[in-house]
């Protein structure tokens, strides 16, 4: 797995690109590394008999040096909490097959009342007017006018997924293929239909989607609004002339960051260097009760954090570990935050010297795309954690 020709031509195996787009996308710089890589071979030997997984164990090889492609989905399932660490192998089947068997009830409401769903193809244009009268649309039939409020505004957006899929990394090879994006159009619009709370937002369809309070909206903000509050407070703190250049720019709402803490530098980065990124971010902010707190939202709580012993402590990421260890426990502080004020400092002198206005300062962020590496921008986010927790802290 980490031979000697390990490397872009190994990772482009598992993420093809289209010929004509390799000299558009940013170049590469994720490669796996024998002794710092998660391998299969270690994923498998971090399992006891039963099942169970040494996390801690885990998490200190995905920080070192990310997760090797083939097998970032297995893996991916405990950093996201989709399964306890505690859990056993039969635990896991079990619970995999309950999660398939309520998709799929939730692909055949959707297809009761959108026939393309679930079909292997999707649409683009709108099926029904504003006032609910169906719009013939090949391939897809709604039969008569809509009247239930719900589902009229759910079948309204529909379309906008599929004007959206269409430009979801079209860079890879595998959407070249309608069928793998009708598979995309099927998650937004299941989604969209169960979590009607937060519905559907432009950027689900980059990282569909790992962050939903960040997509959160209301009629007074945005869900990652909250986010960058934070990071106004952070630069505030621990660069002052920096945060107040901003503010005379009239940019002190950051909102010239929006995109970036949206879909977590998705843009940013390479399509494998962006995974690698998202790895390692949560990695650091691994917390072992994230299973809990899906599963049971009133009882996970880390409280208790006295009661907590350095072999339980590894088992929470670098990020989460320091919060814990400082009792700072804001929801809105997450390593993005500081990727994100990381990022501004090493702009520091280029903004304070260049930028008259909000539009140099995007423009001066705009460089960074494909010229940031994933690993020393989470070293450098860490090194300013605890920066701005130790000014915080003084009276």
């Amino acid at each position: 797995m980490f031979g000697k020709k390990a490397g872009t031509e190994e990772l482009e195996a598992f993420y093809p690109i289209r010929p004509e787009c390799v000299a558009e996308i940013p170049k590469t710089r994720f490669k796996p590394r024998a002794g710092k890589t998660l391998s299969a071979r270690r994923w498998q030997a971090a399992f006891s008999e039963t099942g169970c997984l040494d996390i801690a164990k885990v998490l200190r090889r995905i920080q070192r040096g990310g997760i090797h492609p083939s097998i970032k989905g297995l893996v991916w399932e405990f950093l996201l909490g989709c399964y306890n660490p505690n859990s056993t192998l039969e635990d896991r089947n079990q619970l995999r097959q309950q999660r398939r068997e309520r998709y799929s009830m939730w692909k055949t409401e959707c297809r009761n009342m959108v026939s393309v769903i679930g079909r292997g193809n999707f649409i683009t244009t709108p099926i029904i007017t504003d006032d609910g009268q169906p719009i013939e649309v090949e391939g897809c039939r709604v039969t008569s006018a809509v009247s239930d409020k719900k589902v009229a505004q759910w079948m309204l957006i529909l379309h906008q997924f599929g004007l959206d899929v269409v430009r979801t990394d079209r860079a890879l090879a595998f959407y070249e293929d309608k069928a793998n994006q009708a598979k995309l159009w099927d998650v937004l619009s299941i989604y969209s239909w169960v979590d009607d709370d937060i519905g559907y937002v432009q950027g689900m369809n980059d990282i569909c989607s790992p962050m939903r309070e960040n997509f959160r909206c209301s009629t007074t903000s945005i869900g990652v609004q909250s986010q960058l509050g934070t990071l106004s407070q952070v630069i505030k703190t621990v660069d002052p002339q920096l945060h107040k250049h901003l503010e005379d720019l009239d940019g002190g709402e950051y909102l010239f960051a929006f995109r970036m803490l949206m879909v977590l530098f998705r843009r940013e980065f390479s399509f494998l260097d962006a995974l690698y990124l998202w790895e390692v971010m949560w990695a650091m902010e691994y917390n072992p009760n994230i299973f809990w707190s899906y599963e049971q939202p009133d009882g996970a709580s880390d409280s208790n954090y006295g009661q907590l012993n350095q072999k339980m402590l590894k088992q929470y990421g670098k990020f989460q570990r320091k919060n814990l260890e400082t009792g700072y426990a804001d929801k809105n502080n997450a390593l993005a935050v500081f990727l994100v004020a990381s990022v501004l400092e090493t702009k520091n002198k280029q903004i304070l010297k260049e930028a008259k206005g909000l539009d140099e300062v995007v423009s001066i962020l705009g460089d960074i795309t494909g010229n940031l590496d994933a690993k020393k921008a989470c070293q450098e986010a860490l090194k300013l954690q605890n920066k701005y927790l130790k000014k915080a802290k003084r009276p």
